[in-house]
């Protein structure tokens, strides 16, 4: 893609994103939501290839009809209550409708089903843009509005752990794997959004810095299937190494960084009261588990000859930059023991 063209797509999303963080009218937020569709699909079609070109064409209409459906709500919203501010969201039916048009947007189950499909169609660095920057506008949103209907959020929630969970059990392409995981996550999200948002914040920081080491390690090494990351060792041993410390802490498990916002949420919804929906999204958190050591199983533990139908690749020097790697691994792996001074920030 020509460099002017993909400066300007860039700089849509980020003007997208910005717009919608900035906007306290409805209007604005649902031009800048559409300002980001717009700027990605370019991106996501750049190819030609039949495959991304349907990925495309669904994630179109999904967004299209996500962001219909919260104009129409928000006039409704305006309608019944004569306000069009973002945080004057009182009369229950906008207040739905617009969670569920935001749940369609990021993905949450039972509004998942385009996601896991989109991102199979897409490459991994486009893949790694609607995982991460995509969900910003549409999270600042339900953030903001702070819906008031606190039982659908906590189905949407639960929903999404044990849908993340079970879906991705039988996946053999990563990027799929890596859709339901983004699924899985955004439950946890949800799940104690209404409680306390700054453990929302926190838990969609660590989800974006453990989904953006995952994506570029498959990146570094061309990996879009389960086969192709049993040959990955002859390519980068010390980062295939590490590769299952980096799922593992996407995973939920103690002592790496990604334990940290499960530990909070769980205790949280405790304190709430809500210890058997604790308990749902814990458990949920196991099916979740068995995958990403499934894909660390394969990774370091079926070294060739393998039962595996693998072919060893070509050893050729990578052009992708390994600092953003480094510092995100970094990060992914070694964040759990200042659990206590984020906490600290947190309840200041």
């Amino acid at each position: 893609m020509n460099p002017y063209i993909l400066a300007i797509l860039l700089f849509g999303l980020g003007l997208g994103t910005t717009i919608t963080f900035a906007s306290s009218h409805w209007l604005l937020a649902w031009m800048g939501l559409e300002m980001n569709t717009l700027a990605i699909i370019p991106l996501m079609a750049q190819h030609h290839h039949p495959r991304a070109v349907e990925a495309t064409t669904k994630y179109f209409l999904t967004q299209a009809t996500a962001a219909a459906t919260l104009l129409f709500a928000s006039i409704t919203n305006a309608w019944l209550t004569g306000q069009w501010e973002i945080q004057q969201i009182t009369h229950p039916l906008p207040s739905t409708m617009i969670t569920l048009a935001l749940a369609l947007k990021i993905g949450l189950a039972p509004l998942h089903a385009w996601l896991p499909e989109v991102l199979q169609g897409l490459d991994l660095t486009t893949g790694l843009i609607l995982s991460t920057w995509q969900k910003l506008a549409p999270f600042a949103l339900i953030l903001q509005i702070q819906p008031s209907n606190s039982t659908l959020l906590i189905i949407l929630g639960l929903t999404s752990t044990l849908i993340g969970g079970w879906g991705g059990l039988n996946q053999t392409q990563l990027r799929k794997i890596l859709a339901y995981s983004s699924i899985a996550h955004l439950g946890w999200m949800i799940l104690v959004l209404q409680f306390s948002p700054s453990i929302t914040l926190l838990t969609l920081l660590t989800y974006f810095i453990m989904t953006f080491s995952t994506f570029l390690v498959f990146k570094l090494n061309k990996s879009t299937n389960i086969n192709t990351l049993a040959t990955s060792w002859t390519k980068a041993p010390a980062l295939t190494a590490l590769t299952p410390l980096i799922l593992l802490s996407l995973g939920g498990l103690p002592p790496l960084t990604g334990f940290m916002p499960k530990w909070l949420i769980l205790q949280e919804l405790t304190k709430q009261g809500l210890a058997p929906a604790a308990t749902l999204a814990a458990l949920s958190a196991l099916l979740s588990l068995y995958f990403y050591l499934r894909l660390s199983y394969t990774m370091t533990l079926t070294i060739s000859p393998n039962n595996l139908t693998g072919t060893t690749p070509w050893r050729l020097p990578s052009t992708q930059l390994t600092y953003p790697l480094a510092a995100s691994t970094a990060m992914t792996i070694c964040l759990l023991p200042l659990t206590p001074a984020i906490s600290a920030l947190l309840t200041s």
